[in-house]
Parts: structure tokens; C-alpha cells; sequence
């Protein structure tokens, strides 16, 4: 049965339907809804219901409206205490149709149909219900939880078209779908649309409970997160969806990479291995970790090697002056190297002071021979694991460095060098050292093994270069397998053309100075050179040459057009001179003579300074930080000095009643080495007999009990620092005249080396028998004494 309202008031909803029997409450805020309410309860308290298409438009219009609403009941409004906005509860009582759209300018009004259910046959009704009543029950089976079924038991009763409303009403809660069941006039199609509704619902529970049973197959009931994880994949599964782009990702690099093997082999596992572990797994980082490893390494990739002479000795030269024997040593390698076809063979070890271009001269090398260039440091490094590479079962757990460095070289065949390889440390962690054995040996690191990778690798391709301050440190077996080749200190004319051709060029460059602007002369060098350093090698050189190049900078920069470096400006730019290399003592000195030692920064000269201390009885006195080697030559020495004292004209019972005090001057500086015995046994000879030992001369070598004069080391920095303090004569062990055979025309013309085989030999060339002493005030004192 229709009948037809006129002038309802309306009140358009957002996103809110009201179907027949539904009583729905609603916030009312717009002015022309509060006039709707007020109207609505002045003349009887019905109101039209109409739901927007678009709950998000503010300004409403008739194209925004359903066509079909609710006529209602209003049973509370409450106010606000702004009495602006209303909180408003409506009993839905009939569906109805908008006839016309009624705008006032307060307030939305419409002429409506009133449209009440047709009556249905008995049978027909209970037949309806029923089929209601099993969907639901069909549904209530899938989620015996569901307590909506409770809430419309009391409902069974109502008519058919009642009964499916108020189904409607528990079971759904999309605006658009209540909309669709609102505008379902006949009730045999709002059944199939209620039903149709709720059998698409238990189709979803279907799905899931699918879903969560093929999860449990897989999984412990315990693990909750590994069971999210695996219905997350069930999910990505049934959807088709089964793609993991990390995986995948990982697989074609696997794919793209040409891979040997067994290497293939065990990266598809482990690839499978984490594609299997749960999310947030502790294995997940290393399993990761190792296969980024795997695929980043070099396993078959490699550069072609250059072996040509001619363009090696051009870059060798190019890069570094001097170094012939190093240079020398290249050369013959790649001779071999072009007829052999191979460029690996004897690791080198390239040993010789800081700052003489040991790391440099590996990198040229590399240049030469066209291959990737990789650097290590060594220094430091106390465990083990640092160079095998860590366990997995290790939080934290990364490659050690060999693998580190291929990684970083993208090729088999690098050029690695191991730079500082004598400060290796070791400890409780295990010996790096020992360690470095595998990698270094040529019969073993064609299989190297790291303990994270796991993997052998070959490392056979790789040309191994080491670089080191001292041999001393190095461990015999891991020195055994290298071939030494010292890197001698340069001489000051060596250091100028370095300077000249190489420091001089960078520091304009790195300070924006031209040759134009800021002239220096080699002799400005080399007076920065004798004045400014003091070491073996050039970097002190190279940081005094910056600091000039910054003063002229700021000269320039002052308004000055062109800078020559004088006497006078380097006074002014760097103060005065910081060392001086005359000697010492520039004439003859009783008890005092200048020895020569070899550091780790190069070779010195060293005074050693004996006195006689009279009413004494017999006491040796050492002073000076001097290490155990060097206390046991001085006491080799006097008992030397003792057992021919008389050779000299010393009496015999002189050491009984005399303190013998030897002080080596720098007290706060240790001294040790097997080189003073000569040294300290002129010094003694020297105080005891009061004879002068001849100026501008220095010594090297050890002594033995018998007077014989024993072979030396570091001879050339110790001919270096001799020459630089100004010293005209060495006296060197007979020993060690091949070594002076190897010298450079250079060193040999600027000192006069005598070859001594015996303290004998010494004596007679050192001591200045016959010349007039100078006293000293130690010599009064001791005289005043006596």
C-alpha cells in the first residue's frame, strides 16, 4: 500500500542508511539539518532520512541523493551546549520514494511516496524466512563465534520483509550495500540480496580458514611470528602473487655471474636457506651477509695483464727518482714474467724507512703491469680473525680482510699490498701472522679459505707485494717467503730532484701557485732540506714545502706579484733552522767519539762520551737509556780496553782505582743495537790514555772479546747520516766492503771509508797520537782529582 507525504522535512546523511525497523543515532551539525529537526518536531516528529552518494561533499545538491530513503521516527535529540549541533536518535519506519525535491531557504523539504511491503502467502513467507535462516546458519557453522546470530533470534517472527531487514541491518555495515537492500523493493530479490551478501561473507571465512590450514602444516602452533610470516606467503600464494624481490634479485645476479661450480652450488642453497627462514630470524644477516659476499666476490673476472718493458721503466721513472735496485728488481720480474706468460711468482718485500716511497712505488707497479691496485694496512692487527675472516656462529660475523680486499678489487688478479707487515701483533686471539702464511705461500693460497665464506678460494692470480720499516719483527717463517729488497733513505741531492720533480709540482697545485709566481732554486731546497728535516725519507720535507707554499700564498695573495724563496724568507716563513749537522766536536776531543746507529727512521750519529773517575774502585757506570745489547758491548769493550792498556801506556792497577762513567748524550731516548762496541772501545781507550780521537771521523761495528771487529747492517743510512753531520771519515767493519762495493758513486765520493778488521786497526786510525789536547772541564776535573 503507497501514500504520498507532501513537505517532509529531509535530512541528507553521510555514509549513514536507515532501513525499516533500524533505529539509527547521528550527529546533526549543518544549520539547514537543525532546521529540518526543529521543523520536523513541530509538526509531529517525522523526518525523511536520505543517504549522500558522496559522504564527502559538504555542498549538497539533488544529484548527490539517493532517490530512495527512510521515513522516520524521531525519538531523542540532544543538544549541544553551543545549541548548534544535535545528537539526534530515529526509529526508521518505511522506506519511501522522493517524489520532488523541496529547497527552502532554511531548511531541505521533499513530497514523498510511502512504500510498505506487500503481504505474501503463508507458505511463500516461511519458505523465504527459511532460506534467510539457513544462510545464516550456514555462516554461523564457518564462525561459531559470530555473535550476530544471537541478535535477530527474536526476530524469526516478523514478517518476511521485516525479518530481512533487520538481517540486513545486523549483518551489514557498508553504506552502499544497506543503500542496495533499502532500494529492493520486492522481497523475493531482497532476500537473494541479503543472501547473496552473507554467502560471499562465508566464502571470505572460507578462504582464510584455507588459508590458516595450509599455514599449520608448516608450522609450530608456538611460533607466532614464523606462523604470520608463513600466512603472509599462503596469502601471496592464492592471490598468484609468490615474488620476493629480494630473492629474485639475488638469483638473477647469481645467474648473471659467471660462477663456478661448486660456488653455484652452495649460493642456490643458501639463497633457498634464506628464503626459508622466518622473518626477524638471527640467521637472517649472516645467511645475507654471505651471499651478497659470494656474489660481490671476483671469482673468474680478471684484467689483462701489460708486460711491457719499455712502458714499465717509463712509469717507474716518471713516478720516482732514484730507487734503481727496487726499479731493477720490477724489471726483471716482467722479463721473466714475458716469457713465462705469467706475472705471479716471489711474493716482495720492500723494507726500508717511513716516507721513501715504498707504498707508492707498489702502486706505479700496478700501473705498469695494468692491474687493479688494492691497499691493506697491516699495522696493528692482533687477531687472527681479522685475516681468516670470522665464524658464523658469531654475532657480527664479517669476511676478514683478504676477502675484504678482493671485493674491493672486482678482479683475480690485483696488485694487494700488505703495507706494514712487520707490526703485526699477537695475542690471545691467535696469531695474524701465522695466518698470513696461507695467504703469502704460492703452494698453498690457491685454496684459501676463509672461516666465514667457507668457500675455497684462490688467491694464486694475486700479485702479493709487503712493505716494512724493520725485518726485526717480522716472524722467520713468514719472512722466509718473501724476497727483501731494501728501499735505502735518500741523500740530499736525491731529496732535491725529489723535491724538484715531484713535491714542489703537487704543493703549487694543491695551493694554486704557479712557477711564474713563487721561485725555489735547489739550493733553497737543500737548505730546507739540512735545516728543516732530519729522517730518511721526504715527508717531513714534503709538509715543510706545504707550509712555505702557504706563506707564499698569503704574500701573494697581499698584494705581491712574484716570490723567489731566499735565506731570508725561509727565516721568515719557517724560523729558524730546526737542526744542525756539523759534528758535534770540530776538533780533536779526549774521551769522545761519534758513533753511528740505524733506526726504523733511518740511520743517526751517536756520541758516546767516556770519563775517568779517580779514587775509584774499578766501578763501570752506564747512562744514557742504553738497552741490554749495548751494556754487554760496553762491557766487551773495557775488558778489551783493560787487557791492553798497557799497549797505550796505562798502568796496570789504573782500573782499580778508577770509576769508568760512559753516558751517551739524549738520555731520555733508548739506544740499543749490535753496532757501538768499537765505538764505546775508542771512547774508553781514549779517556784512560788521554789521547784525542781525531775530529770529523765516526765509527760502526761490534767487538768481540778478542779485538776482532764483527759485520754491521744499515751500513748506507748510517753513511747517509754521517755525511749529513758533516763527519769526512768512516771507519767500517772489513766485513762489509761489499756492501760499500753496492753504494752510489755519490755517498762514496762525499766520506772516506776505511775498512778496520781488528779494534787494533781502529785504534791506529782513529786516536791522534802526538796532537795537542784541549782540555775540557771534565779533564780539570779529573786532573784536579788525580
Amino acid at each position: 500500500m503507497q501514500r504520498v507525504l507532501n513537505n517532509v522535512p529531509l535530512i541528507p546523511m553521510r555514509g549513514i542508511v536507515a532501513l525499516p525497523g533500524e533505529a539509527s543515532s547521528f550527529d546533526v551539525g549543518r544549520p539547514m539539518s537543525v532546521k529540518a529537526i526543529e521543523k520536523a518536531r513541530a509538526e509531529g516528529g517525522h523526518i525523511v532520512l536520505l543517504c549522500q552518494k558522496d559522504p564527502r561533499e559538504s555542498v549538497i545538491n539533488e544529484d548527490n541523493l539517493f532517490l530512495m530513503g527512510s521515513y522516520c521516527e524521531i525519538l531523542n535529540v540532544e543538544s549541544e551546549s553551543s545549541d548548534v549541533r544535535m545528537k539526534v536518535t530515529a526509529g526508521a519506519l518505511n522506506r519511501v520514494r522522493i517524489l520532488n525535491f523541496i529547497r527552502n531557504e532554511e531548511y531541505f523539504s521533499a513530497d514523498v511516496e510511502i512504500i510498505t511491503d506487500a503481504e505474501l502467502e503463508s507458505e511463500k513467507e516461511e519458505k523465504l524466512k527459511n532460506k534467510l535462516v539457513e544462510t545464516m546458519n550456514r555462516l554461523k557453522s564457518l564462525n561459531s563465534f559470530d555473535m550476530r546470530m544471537n541478535q535477530i533470534k527474536s526476530a524469526v517472527h516478523e514478517p518476511c520483509g521485516r525479518f530481512c531487514d533487520i538481517v540486513a541491518v545486523t549483518f551489514m555495515d557498508k553504506f552502499n550495500v544497506k543503500q542496495q537492500v533499502l532500494e529492493t523493493i520486492d522481497i523475493y530479490e531482497r532476500v537473494e540480496v541479503v543472501c547473496g551478501f552473507i554467502i560471499n561473507e562465508c566464502k571470505l571465512i572460507e578462504v582464510d580458514k584455507h588459508i590458516e590450514e595450509e599455514t599449520k602444516k608448516n608450522i609450530d602452533k608456538g611460533q607466532k611470528e614464523y606462523y604470520l610470516r608463513e600466512k603472509i606467503a599462503t596469502i601471496r600464494h592464492e592471490l598468484g602473487d609468490d615474488s620476493n624481490e629480494e630473492i629474485e634479485n639475488m638469483r638473477y645476479e647469481a645467474e648473471k655471474k659467471n660462477l663456478p661450480e661448486h660456488v653455484k652450488a652452495r649460493l642456490n642453497k643458501e639463497i633457498k636457506r634464506l628464503e626459508s627462514l622466518p622473518f626477524g630470524s638471527h640467521d637472517v644477516p649472516a645467511v645475507r651477509a654471505l651471499i651478497e659476499c659470494i656474489l660481490e666476490l671476483p671469482w673468474t673476472e680478471k684484467t689483462d695483464d701489460i708486460i711491457d718493458i719499455d712502458r714499465a721503466r717509463q712509469i717507474l721513472d716518471r713516478d720516482h727518482y732514484g730507487m734503481k735496485k727496487v726499479k731493477d728488481r720490477v724489471i726483471e720480474y716482467l722479463a721473466v714474467s714475458a716469457r713465462t706468460g705469467s706475472l705471479n711468482g716471489q711474493i716482495i718485500c720492500l723494507v726500508g724507512p717511513p716516507g721513501v716511497g715504498k707504498t707508492s712505488i707498489v702502486a706505479s707497479i700496478a700501473e705498469a703491469v695494468g692491474r687493479n691496485f688494492v691497499r691493506m694496512s697491516l699495522g696493528g692487527i692482533d687477531d687472527e680473525a681479522e685475516i681468516r675472516g670470522h665464524r658464523r656462529t658469531y654475532i657480527g660475523a664479517m669476511p676478514g680482510r683478504i676477502i675484504a680486499a678482493m671485493r674491493q678489487a672486482k678482479t683475480i688478479n690485483p696488485v694487494i699490498l700488505f703495507d706494514e707487515i712487520d707490526k703485526l701483533n699477537k695475542n690471545i686471539h691467535g696469531d695474524p701472522a701465522a695466518a698470513m702464511l696461507e695467504v703469502l705461500d704460492s703452494a698453498q693460497n690457491n685454496s684459501f679459505r676463509d672461516h666465514f665464506l667457507e668457500i675455497p678460494y684462490d688467491l694464486s692470480h694475486v700479485m702479493f707485494i709487503t712493505t716494512a720499516n724493520s725485518l726485526d719483527t717480522i716472524p722467520r717463517p713468514l719472512l722466509d717467503r718473501m724476497e727483501v729488497i731494501e728501499v735505502p733513505g735518500y741523500m740530499e741531492y736525491e731529496k732535491v730532484q725529489i723535491a724538484a720533480r715531484h713535491l714542489i709540482p703537487k704543493q703549487f697545485e694543491k695551493h694554486g701557485l704557479t712557477q711564474k709566481e713563487l721561485t725555489i732554486h735547489d739550493d733553497a731546497i737543500a737548505e730546507l732540506i739540512r735545516g728543516y728535516t732530519r729522517e730518511s725519507g721526504v715527508r717531513s720535507l714534503d709538509r715543510v714545502l706545504a707550509s712555505v707554499c702557504r706563506n707564499a700564498a698569503y704574500e701573494l695573495q697581499s698584494g705581491k706579484a712574484r716570490l723567489t724563496l731566499t735565506h731570508t724568507r725561509i727565516q721568515k716563513y719557517l724560523g729558524s733552522p730546526k737542526y744542525s749537522y756539523s759534528p758535534a766536536e770540530q776538533t780533536e776531543q779526549v774521551g769522545t767519539v761519534t758513533g753511528l746507529a740505524w733506526t726504523t727512521v733511518g740511520g743517526e750519529t751517536l756520541e758516546v762520551e767516556v770519563l775517568p773517575i779517580a779514587e775509584g774502585t774499578g766501578k763501570l757506570e752506564l747512562t744514557g737509556s742504553l738497552g741490554d745489547v749495548m751494556r754487554e758491548s760496553a762491557r766487551t769493550a773495557l775488558t778489551y780496553v783493560k787487557a791492553h792498556a798497557k799497549d797505550y801506556g796505562v798502568d796496570s792497577d789504573y782500573f782499580g782505582k778508577h770509576d769508568i762513567h760512559i753516558h751517551v748524550p739524549e738520555g731520555a731516548v733508548p739506544k740499543d743495537g749490535p753496532s757501538a762496541g768499537i765505538t764505546i772501545m775508542t771512547a774508553i781507550m781514549s779517556a784512560v790514555s788521554n789521547t784525542p780521537v781525531k775530529a770529523r771521523l765516526a765509527m760502526t761495528g761490534e767487538i768481540t772479546l778478542r779485538g776482532t771487529v764483527l759485520k754491521i747492517g744499515g751500513l748506507r743510512e748510517k753513511l747517509l747520516a754521517a755525511i749529513r753531520a758533516g763527519i769526512k771519515t768512516a771507519l767500517v767493519p772489513l766485513d762489509n766492503k761489499a756492501d760499500i762495493d753496492e753504494l752510489e758513486d755519490e755517498i762514496k765520493k762525499n766520506i772516506s771509508i776505511c775498512y778496520v778488521s781488528n779494534a787494533k786497526e781502529v785504534l791506529d786510525k782513529a786516536l791522534s797520537k802526538g796532537s795537542v789536547i784541549i782540555p775540557r772541564v771534565a779533564d780539570s776535573l779529573r786532573v784536579a782529582a788525580e
